[in-house]
Parts: C-alpha cells; sequence; structure tokens
C-alpha cells in the first residue's frame, strides 16, 4: 500500500510533520491504527534501526527519526484497544544507581519502541529497589540497565541480586549495557544478555523474549 511505504518513508527522513499528515489521512482512509504502526512506523524505524548498526547513520539522524515515529504514535496509541495490538514484550529500563547519563539509554528505549516494545522508562539513577517495584507493578518480560560509568557497574549485581531474592529473578529477561559493559560482565553477573549497542539491543530483547516464547 503506497501510503504505508510513504509513513515509513516519512519516519527514515524523520519529517514529524509529514508522519502526522500521512497518519491522519491514512485513517480517514480506513486504515487500521495497528496496520500503520506495524506496517509504517515500525517499518521505518526498522530501517534506521538496521543503518545505525551499520554505521551509515549516527545518533542524531536516529533521534530524528524516533521522534517523526514518536509524532505518529501519539496520534494512534489512544485508538488502539489491548485486542487490537499486541507489544512485542514489555520492558522496563533504567540507567543504573549512581549514573546520571541519559542519551544512550533513551536511544536504547527509542529503538525498543520502534520495534514494538512496550517500553517503561524509570530514567536515571534507578535504585535497585525501584527496578523491583516496577517488575511487581507492570510485570514485564525484560528489565534493561544501563550504566556509563565502571563506579555504578556493581548496581546492576545489586539489582539482579534483589530480584532473585524478591522471587522475581525467574520471571524477567535481564539485559545490560553501556560504554563500560562486556558480555563477559554480563554473564558474571548473571545477566541473560548483552547489547554493545542501541540497534543490537532490539535483536538481543527479541530473541530473548522467543526463547521464553
Amino acid at each position: 500500500m503506497e501510503i504505508l511505504s510513504q509513513l515509513a518513508d516519512a519516519v527514515i527522513k524523520g519529517k514529524a510533520n509529514d508522519v502526522q499528515s500521512l497518519t491522519n489521512s491514512a485513517l480517514a482512509a480506513g486504515i487500521a491504527p495497528a496496520t500503520l504502526i506495524n506496517d509504517g512506523l515500525i517499518a521505518g524505524m526498522q530501517v534506521i534501526a538496521d543503518r545505525f548498526k551499520k554505521n551509515e547513520i549516527y545518533v542524531p539522524e536516529v533521534l530524528i527519526a524516533a521522534r517523526a515515529m514518536t509524532a505518529g504514535l501519539n496520534i494512534l496509541k489512544p485508538l488502539i484497544s489491548d485486542t487490537d495490538m499486541k507489544p512485542v514484550a514489555k520492558i522496563v529500563i533504567g540507567t543504573v544507581k549512581g549514573d546520571l547519563h541519559d542519551i544512550g539509554k533513551k536511544l536504547v528505549a527509542m529503538m525498543l519502541e520502534g520495534a514494538g516494545l512496550t517500553v517503561i522508562d524509570l530514567g536515571i539513577d534507578v535504585a535497585p529497589e525501584k527496578f523491583v517495584n516496577a517488575v511487581v507493578e507492570h510485570q514485564p518480560d525484560l528489565v534493561g540497565m544501563s550504566a556509563l560509568l565502571t563506579t555504578t557497574m556493581p548496581a546492576m549485581s545489586q539489582t539482579i541480586q534483589l530480584l532473585q531474592e524478591s522471587g522475581l529473578r525467574d520471571k524477567v529477561k535481564v539485559i545490560i549495557g553501556g560504554a563500560p559493559i562486556t558480555d563477559a560482565y554480563a554473564k558474571q553477573i548473571g545477566a541473560d544478555g548483552y547489547a554493545p549497542d542501541a540497534g543490537s539491543a532490539v535483536d538481543v530483547c527479541k530473541a530473548l523474549v522467543q526463547t521464553t516464547a
């Protein structure tokens, strides 16, 4: 359908105004909101994620595309009932306690939302207890933790430990990332996955969810 490819293209080019007008036109033409999200907005954001992973584009282009996608989501989300569209998965995400870095985590959140996941972003400086409380409240499939400082990395281990003590560890998959984080560290602290960048985070989350499906 031509309007869907136009919508995807507008997301790729980061044209928020075009995304809004195309979304409204498509709704007026009777196209279902779920179709517009999956085959328009998410399809466009997938292209962005692939290009970002290949280093063909950089963070500013991703942020502009994500903003354009959000312009469409803001119109469509209120029109979608739970029965219309089941999210790929639900993730609680945050930068760990003591760490105030936000851009990388925000980028991952945008990428995940662009891939069809429901994202609960807890923000920065998130204590282990706050992660655990969010798991109880939102019952997500995944928990994502970010750290940019080596000094805050232990908070990841503490959060996993608290999830274990709270009897919640087997209910969620844990993915971690950030500049000082390695796959070896993820294995060392008992995380289920590690992503070196935002594009990879989408793939890792989808793979983790599929293994439990």
